[in-house]
């Protein structure tokens, strides 16, 4: 399946709980797992995926800049937005969260190892959880 391919079937639920940027970030992020976006493939400029998708182009201009915090893919000025050669299938979603805990960690200001001791506590509260029946 070819971008253009992808983009031009894709719908973004208007009535769904999570915002079409939410959904359009995750649909890429998903699209890549799959392998229907490979790296090095071009993304549909901002403006005219809003247009296909009924959005306004900042929600697309924000969906494609936490993708790049997040490592999903790469913005080359003029040239467009490109699915990174680093996003490897399966691991595509770990990589992009982790990427924007890290951004959101350095915002906050907290040490790297202050940083560590939430993820780990997140860990092992949530592996309390799923223990359980």
């Amino acid at each position: 399946m070819s971008a253009a391919d992808f983009f031009a079937s894709l719908s973004l639920g208007g009535d769904a709980a999570s915002p079409p940027g939410r959904q359009l970030r995750e649909a890429i992020i998903d699209a890549v797992e799959r392998g229907d976006l490979v790296p090095g493939e071009r993304l549909p400029p901002v403006r005219a995926l809003a247009e296909t998708l009924g959005v306004a182009p900042g929600t697309v201009a924000k969906c494609y800049t936490a993708l790049e915090e997040q490592g999903v893919v790469v913005g080359r000025g003029r040239a467009g937005t490109f699915v990174t050669a680093d996003g490897r299938h399966g691991d595509v979603r770990l990589t992009a969260a982790a990427r924007a805990f890290a951004v959101e960690a350095r915002e906050l200001g907290v040490s790297d190892d202050e940083a560590v001791a939430a993820v780990f506590e997140a860990l092992s509260i949530t592996a309390d959880r799923h223990a359980q029946p």
